[in-house]
C-alpha cells in the first residue's frame, strides 16, 4: 500500500494554546475581535494543512492503482478479455429488468459483455483501460471477439487464485458464439470511451442506471472508494420528489455494484472474516505453447552443447502468494526465475469488503440502499440517490 502522509495534528499549535498566546499580547482588558480574528486565522491554517494532507495522500494512492490497477490492466488486456464472456446471471437480471428504451451506464465495462445483454435499453461503457476499451469497441463493431482462454472461471468474474489465461486455438466455445451474438445486438445499442470512474464526464441525473461489476474494490484508500459510489449515484436520475422512498417506482434510478467479499471460507481462496482486506492478487500470464516448447528446445540443446540459440528460461509459480511491493517492478510485474519474461506475473490491488461494508460506503456517498445481497464470493448492492428524510434502507 503507498504510504499516507503523517498526520498534520502534531505539527500545528492547539487553538486553545494559540487563543492564550494571542491573548497574552492584548493587554489586560483584551480584546474579543482580535481574538475572533487569531481563532479565525488559526483555523484556516489548520484547514490548508488538513486539505495539503488529503491531497498528498489521495496522490499517492493515485501512484499506487496506476502501478497495481491501470498498469495491469492495460499489459493483460487481451487475455483478461478472453476470460470474460458470459454474463453473470444477477447483473443480466438487473438489466433485463430495465424498461423499454432507458439508458444507463457500464462503468468499469471492461471487453463490453454486458453492453449487449438487454436489446430495449441504450448503454454507454467507459474504462479506465484503453486496450479494454478497444477491444469492447472492436465487440461493438461486429469483429470477432477473443477465444475464450484457458484461466478456468468458477462464477466470479475475477479468478482471486493466481489466475492462467493463455491464448486458446481451434474450436469457438458455445459460451464465446454467445458472446458473438451479443456483439451483434451492442452494435446498434452501446457505445465505449475511455474514463476514469472518480471522473466520469456524464451530466448529473442524465441516465436511468448504472451498473459497476468489480471495479471499486480496486481504490486503495475508503476515502476513494466512497468517492466512486458518490460518481455512480450523480449521474442517475434523482428522485421525482423529495421524501420518496428510494425504491419506489418514483425513487429515481437504480445503480447496481458489485465487490469482492472478503468471506470466501467456503472457497478454495481461503479468505474469510478477520483476515487481511488490502491484498495484492497474482495473474499468472502465460507466454503461448508453442514459444515455451522452442524455448524449451533451445535450453536442451544449449545443455547438451549445441549451437541453440538462448538458454532455458523459468517458470513463474501459479498460485504462490502475492509478493510485497518492494517485490514487484514499477510496473507491479514479477517474471520468472533469474529475471526472464516467461509466464510474467502481474500484480492487482485488491480491497476485499467485509460484511456491511459496502451498505456503509453507499450512505457515506449520500445513497440510500434498495437491496443488497451475497453472490458466489461477492457482496452487491442496488442503490438509489438518497431523497431527504424519506429515504430509506434495508
Amino acid at each position: 500500500m503507498a504510504s499516507t502522509s503523517a498526520s498534520t495534528s502534531t505539527a500545528l499549535p492547539s487553538v486553545s494554546a494559540a487563543l492564550d498566546v494571542a491573548r497574552l499580547g492584548l493587554g489586560s482588558t483584551g480584546s474579543t475581535e482580535q481574538e475572533a480574528v487569531a481563532e479565525s486565522n488559526i483555523t484556516a491554517e489548520g484547514a490548508e494543512a488538513a486539505a495539503a494532507g488529503e491531497e498528498e495522500e489521495a496522490s499517492a494512492a493515485e501512484a499506487y492503482e496506476r502501478t497495481h490497477v491501470h498498469g495491469v490492466y492495460e499489459a493483460i488486456a487481451p487475455h483478461f478479455s478472453a476470460t470474460r464472456y458470459k454474463p453473470w446471471p444477477a447483473v443480466a437480471a438487473f438489466l433485463d429488468a430495465q424498461k423499454l428504451g432507458s439508458v444507463g451506464l457500464d462503468v468499469g465495462c471492461g471487453n463490453g459483455k454486458y453492453l449487449g445483454v438487454n436489446p430495449g435499453v441504450y448503454m454507454v461503457g467507459s474504462d479506465r483501460s484503453s486496450a479494454l476499451v478497444a477491444l469492447a469497441a472492436a465487440k461493438r463493431c461486429g469483429l470477432q471477439p477473443q477465444a475464450v482462454g484457458s484461466g478456468k472461471r468458477g462464477g466470479s468474474d475475477d479468478d482471486a487464485t493466481a489466475t492462467t489465461a493463455t491464448a486458446a486455438s481451434g474450436s469457438t466455445s458455445s459460451a464465446a458464439m454467445n458472446s458473438m451474438d451479443n456483439a451483434a445486438v451492442a452494435r446498434s445499442v452501446s457505445d465505449v470511451l475511455v474514463a476514469d470512474g472518480l471522473s466520469l464526464p456524464f451530466r448529473d441525473g442524465s441516465v436511468d442506471f448504472v451498473i459497476c461489476v468489480a471495479v471499486i474494490h480496486h481504490m486503495s484508500t475508503r476515502q476513494r472508494r466512497q468517492e466512486a459510489v458518490r460518481s455512480l449515484l450523480r449521474c442517475v436520475k434523482q428522485p421525482e420528489a423529495a421524501g420518496t422512498p428510494a425504491e419506489t417506482e418514483t425513487g429515481g434510478g437504480r445503480v447496481l455494484v458489485y465487490v469482492w467479499a472478503l468471506e470466501q471460507g467456503s472457497s478454495r481462496r481461503g479468505w474469510d472474516e478477520g483476515g487481511e482486506q488490502d491484498l495484492l492478487v497474482p495473474w499468472v500470464l502465460k507466454e503461448p505453447k508453442t514459444q515455451k516448447q522452442q524455448r524449451q528446445q533451445q535450453g536442451q540443446r544449449k545443455k547438451g552443447g549445441g549451437g541453440g540459440k538462448g538458454a532455458s528460461q523459468g517458470k513463474a509459480t501459479a498460485g504462490t502468494a502475492a509478493p510485497t511491493e518492494a517485490q514487484t517492478s514499477s510496473s507491479g510485474v514479477s517474471t520468472g526465475t533469474g529475471g526472464h519474461t516467461a509466464d510474467s506475473v502481474f500484480h492487482r490491488y485488491y480491497h476485499l469488503y467485509r460484511k456491511g461494508e459496502l451498505e456503509e460506503d453507499v450512505l457515506a456517498a449520500g445513497g440510500a440502499v434498495v437491496t443488497s445481497g451475497y453472490e458466489k464470493d461477492n457482496w452487491w448492492v442496488v442503490c438509489a440517490p438518497a431523497s431527504g428524510a424519506g429515504a430509506t434502507t434495508s
